[in-house]
């Protein structure tokens, strides 16, 4: 069978077409590069570039390559943007997926992996999140997601579409330097660009009910998340694929901001810098932490890297990637 990777190029993408090149799985991708980058892809990878609005491209695609399930990347993923512009975000990630859900059943595809997101709990209040907690997403970008799972969903059970939807927490590290996340809207990498401007890395507020103040998170290296798009896609091929399933893909530990930029420091070579610390960010829930055991149960998958190594390996590819990074890295060991 072959998979189509939506935004096969982008940051988690590329790693997603990594793990099932690796593992024997046939994949094509398409990505408009609007964030992706070619360098990314193996050479031996078909791309299609296009948008998954596009429905003749899409149509296109799915037989040429002769595509037998899906797995869904492509998705605008940034919460302050998706505040500013709700109306991009809805059409790129809801209507966007409508397109695609509808190319891919009229189509006869019958298997489908959603790329969701944690942010669809907004702010739990509880030690442990499961798939169970109730979903009261914060932000445009998180309602886009909660609102794609139940659209994949209803497609399930109207034309027999089988589904996997995976509720990344926070996603961080890379395989490869060249996979690396080289953008600022993630925590790591926010912390690296103020490094290399000279400036201490910003904690949003240290006046939280957990341990140190900060806010504490569930870190997921990018391999892990991978790894379990890979296991999501063959519980789907196999004999016992659910109707539809909706996994947690963390590590189920925690670790608080501070605990994060103190390990960033150390790694970087900057332990005389001392984080800032400024106030808090609206809708910054206190803690979110992944219950983990669904998906250790369904998909056979539990996360293996650390933060450290996550920490690590984001550091090599920045100081690989960004221009000025090497000259940033300090002491860096």
């Amino acid at each position: 069978m072959t998979w189509l990777i939506t935004g096969g190029a982008g940051y988690i993408g590329a790693h997603v077409v990594r793990s099932m090149t690796a593992a024997g799985e046939d994949v094509v991708v398409l990505d408009d590069f609007s964030s992706g980058r070619a360098g990314r892809l193996p050479d031996t990878v078909p791309v299609e570039r296009g948008s998954v609005l596009d429905r003749e491209t899409v149509n296109r695609v799915l037989a040429a390559h002769r595509v037998t399930g899906v797995v869904h990347v492509a998705a605008k993923k940034r919460v302050e943007e998706s505040v500013d512009r709700p109306l991009l975000y809805y059409r790129e990630n809801l209507h966007g997926l409508t397109v695609l859900l509808e190319a891919v059943t009229a189509a006869g595809v019958d298997r489908f992996v959603l790329s969701s997101s944690a942010a669809v709990y907004g702010m739990p209040d509880t030690e442990l999140v499961t798939e169970e907690t109730p979903c009261r997403p914060l932000n445009p970008y998180g309602e886009t997601k909660l609102a794609g799972e139940w659209l994949v969903r209803a497609a399930g059970r109207a034309h027999g579409l089988r589904s996997v939807c995976l509720r990344y927490f926070n996603v961080a590290g890379a395989a490869h330097p060249d996979l690396a996340d080289t953008g600022v809207s993630n925590v790591i990498p926010m912390f690296f660009d103020r490094l290399g401007q000279g400036l201490a890395p910003r904690i949003f507020g240290d006046d939280y009910p957990t341990p140190d103040g900060t806010c504490v998170r569930d870190y997921v290296h990018v391999e892990d998340v991978a790894e379990a798009h890979l296991a999501a896609a063959r519980l789907l091929g196999g004999q016992d694929s659910p109707g539809d399933l909706t996994v947690n893909i963390g590590t189920g530990r925690g670790a608080s901001v501070r605990e994060l930029a103190g390990l960033v420091a150390e790694i970087t070579g900057h332990r005389d810098v001392l984080p800032e610390v400024t106030g808090r960010r609206a809708g910054d829930p206190a803690r979110v932490v992944a219950s983990v055991g669904l998906a250790a149960a369904r998909l056979g998958f539990t996360a293996s890297r650390d933060l450290r190594d996550m920490v690590s390996s984001a550091w090599r590819g920045w100081t690989a990637s960004v221009p000025g990074g090497q000259e940033s890295a300090g002491q860096s060991t």
